[in-house]
């Protein structure tokens, strides 16, 4: 049974970035993938209306653009997940065990206020192993 990976990522995930930081975690090896995309990008006054349409629209996009960026010999399957990147890892875990839990956000300097720290908090509380990935610009 080949290797279950989550992919929780709130950037589009090119294929450069893939080959280069997300390869170096999978080696040769083409395990299952599935990608969340939780819904993070959202000031705190949508997220208290939940007024998060915007934001699931974003991270429809991002998911279905950084699932199309995997190697085709990765099968792999994408969808939005909560506003809150942990409580999206800890959904997608429930329906869909992983081996493995990649958790890509930009820096922290430059993260929304639901990004920040989510891989650490991630770290702490899955019984899995969880992977930092911070993507930086340019």
């Amino acid at each position: 049974m080949a290797r279950r990976v989550l992919v929780v990522t709130t950037e589009p995930i090119e294929r450069d970035v893939l080959d280069a930081r997300v390869g170096e975690h999978l080696g040769d090896e083409r395990p299952e993938i599935k990608v969340v995309a939780p819904a993070a990008k959202i000031s705190r006054l949508d997220w208290l209306t939940n007024d998060e349409d915007e934001a699931r629209a974003r991270a429809a996009a991002v998911a279905e653009q950084s699932a199309s960026e995997l190697p085709d010999a990765a099968p792999a399957e994408a969808e939005v997940g909560d506003t809150d990147p942990v409580q999206a890892i800890e959904d997608a875990l429930r329906e869909w065990p992983a081996d493995e839990v990649l958790v890509v956000t930009p820096p922290d300097e430059e993260a929304t206020w639901l990004e920040q720290g989510a891989g650490e908090e991630a770290q702490s509380r899955f019984g899995v192993p969880v992977v930092q990935l911070r993507l930086g610009r340019g």
